[in-house]
């Protein structure tokens, strides 16, 4: 089994014969949760690309932890970068989305309140679940022994995801009547990519209408009709196999 993964807020100069100190609540976690001891294996990330992989020097009380590296191991920027435009779903299946396309491999997550959402953010509320996608984000990161997690941008208007649709390398929303598979489009070796995943009841005629204007055209995934929550992990799996970022 992989060592496990904790999150530091920064590696900058770390290097061979130095030691880290891991502690707060990631240290509370190695301590007192996973009870990591002196000799194990244990990868620390900053989470945007650099880690710093070694062994358990000793602990301090419950939640201080220190590490001696002996890899630096790094997750260069992926291309071509893949963005999953994410209608808002009910509930906490935002937070299921997220998980799964983290562990799947997505670079960038940007939460999209369509029309027909039946989950709308706003005030308190738009804060507290935008903390929690991110923070989902983390965890899943962790889980899945990622040294690059994906951002997850604050959430967008439609004109804001059609700028963002219109700057891509391709661009392509996710729709059941799309005339076009998205497992034989055109896709770019490098780049940008970004993905629309609409809400429970679809995107609007409107909506598909200004986002074709940016340049993106409908793409089916597949006989079967995938709920919002499924639907970007599923697409994902199927663009990194296809750019080859999973050969």
């Amino acid at each position: 089994m992989t060592a496990p993964v904790f999150v530091v807020d920064s590696l900058e100069g770390v290097g061979p014969g130095a030691t880290v100190t891991l502690d707060g609540p990631e240290g509370r976690h190695a301590v007192s949760v996973r009870r990591l001891q002196p000799g194990e294996e244990i990868v620390l990330t900053d989470g945007r690309g650099r880690g710093a992989a070694g062994v358990v020097v000793r602990t301090e009380g419950k939640d201080r932890l220190i590490v001696e590296p002996r890899e630096f191991p790094a997750e260069p920027e992926p291309t071509p970068h893949i963005t999953v435009v994410q209608a808002l779903p009910k509930g906490d299946r935002g937070e299921l989305a997220v998980e799964t396309m983290t562990e799947t491999g997505v670079d960038a997550v940007v939460p999209w309140a369509a029309a027909r959402c039946i989950t709308q953010w706003k005030g308190e509320r738009a804060a507290k679940s935008l903390a929690k996608w991110r923070a989902t984000a983390r965890e899943a990161g962790k889980q899945s022994r990622r040294l690059r997690f994906p951002e997850v941008a604050d959430a967008a208007t439609t004109k804001q995801v059609a700028s963002l649709l219109a700057e891509a390398d391709f661009a392509a929303v996710l729709h059941e009547e799309g005339a076009e598979p998205l497992a034989t489009a055109e896709l770019p070796a490098e780049g940008s990519i970004v993905l629309v995943v609409g809400p429970e009841g679809g995107v609007s005629p409107e909506e598909l209408a200004v986002f074709a204007e940016a340049g993106a055209k409908p793409y089916r995934l597949g006989r079967s009709v995938l709920r919002t929550s499924t639907a970007g992990t599923a697409a994902t799996a199927l663009l990194l196999t296809r750019t080859g970022r999973w050969s």
